[in-house]
């Protein structure tokens, strides 16, 4: 008998996981610049590519799908969460990724963002946040600043906006973090440290929209004020950004005016309570002190894994099936 030799795995590179398909995105999209960071990380997976899948809902970013060589589905709005929670369950052999917007996410689609973070769904899901509606040309979202002038807000913005970080950790989501797109060295590896999370995963990404919301993000990407304004989090490391820190007691300060032994070492396993204060440093409108990189990275029981052991227990099916109020009519 011949024995069958198995196949060495091909190594695939960028060019594997772009598609034929013409990009379609405003020419200066931040979109881009992530789309391409994404394309480069993913050979890095070792997962082939038929069982990676990307699943978005409605809004710019939501073309992402059809730009990877991959599975994927362009979905329902807000929804994406909610469809990738039936395949990651069912299909654990896959990695499922969700791209989504402000928003697509934060506004339709709130209710199914918390309850796949609280969950523990093994998901990566990649919110792109340019704090304005792109795609329906420019009305405020749940993340423009307090008083933003745009179409559907003429008089400037009454809501106060959602701090998608701070949302994610207070879902208890296990895995959260913040990037921008024009940084690629740094969005890759926040992107490489989400994909090797087990659980529910949330990477904000500060996504310039060129057409309706341009330098939205410019404090944190030009070289005079980034400095000052960017606030890495590094793990194991002195919280220190500019001529200042973070101190223990969760306050910023000159660090002239700090003992060393007072600067908080950042601790992405610490209490939820201290990334909880630290994503709260970042004023909403100037977007001054704002801190970027992995605020949390847990561990706990992942809600696929609980799934299949409940599904898989054996049982008296006819008894669930009556349950406890069942009776019979004579």
């Amino acid at each position: 008998m011949t024995e069958t030799a198995t196949p060495t795995p091909v190594a695939l590179t960028r060019r594997d996981f772009a598609s034929e398909q013409e990009v379609r995105w405003c020419p200066g999209c931040g979109d881009y610049a992530i789309l391409a960071a994404v394309q480069g990380f993913l050979p890095e997976l070792g997962v082939p590519r038929e069982n990676i899948v990307f699943i978005s809902g409605i809004g710019c970013s939501s073309r992402f799908p059809y730009y990877l060589s991959t599975y994927g589905m362009h979905s329902i709005h807000g929804r994406a969460p909610a469809i990738a929670t039936g395949l990651s369950t069912t299909r654990p052999d896959l990695s499922v990724w969700v791209v989504t917007g402000d928003g697509d996410a934060l506004s339709i689609g709130g209710n199914h963002l918390i309850h796949a973070l609280r969950r523990n769904v093994n998901l990566t899901i990649l919110l792109f946040n340019n704090r304005i509606y792109g795609l329906t040309k420019g009305q405020y979202s749940p993340t423009s600043e307090l008083g933003k002038i745009t179409k559907s807000t003429p008089l400037g913005s009454l809501d106060q906006p959602f701090n998608p970080v701070s949302l994610a950790l207070g879902s208890e989501a296990t895995f959260v973090a913040r990037t921008i797109d024009a940084d690629r060295a740094h969005l890759t590896s926040v992107l490489r440290a989400a994909a090797e999370h087990r659980g529910s995963a949330l990477v904000e990404i500060y996504q310039n929209c060129n057409i309706f919301n341009d330098g939205a993000f410019d404090l944190l990407k030009d070289k005079d004020t980034r400095e000052a304004a960017l606030v890495p989090l590094e793990h194991g490391q002195p919280v220190r950004f500019g001529d200042r820190v973070v101190t223990t007691d969760l306050k910023v300060r000159r660090a002239a005016e700090v003992d060393e032994s007072d600067v908080l070492v950042h601790d992405v396993a610490a209490d939820v309570t201290v990334p909880f204060a630290l994503s709260r440093l970042s004023d909403p409108t100037t977007l001054s002190t704002t801190p970027i990189g992995v605020f949390r990275a847990v561990h706990r029981p992942v809600y696929d894994d609980v799934m299949a052991a409940q599904v898989t227990d054996d049982g008296d099916l006819a008894a669930m099936l009556r349950g406890r109020d069942a009776w019979t009519v004579r």
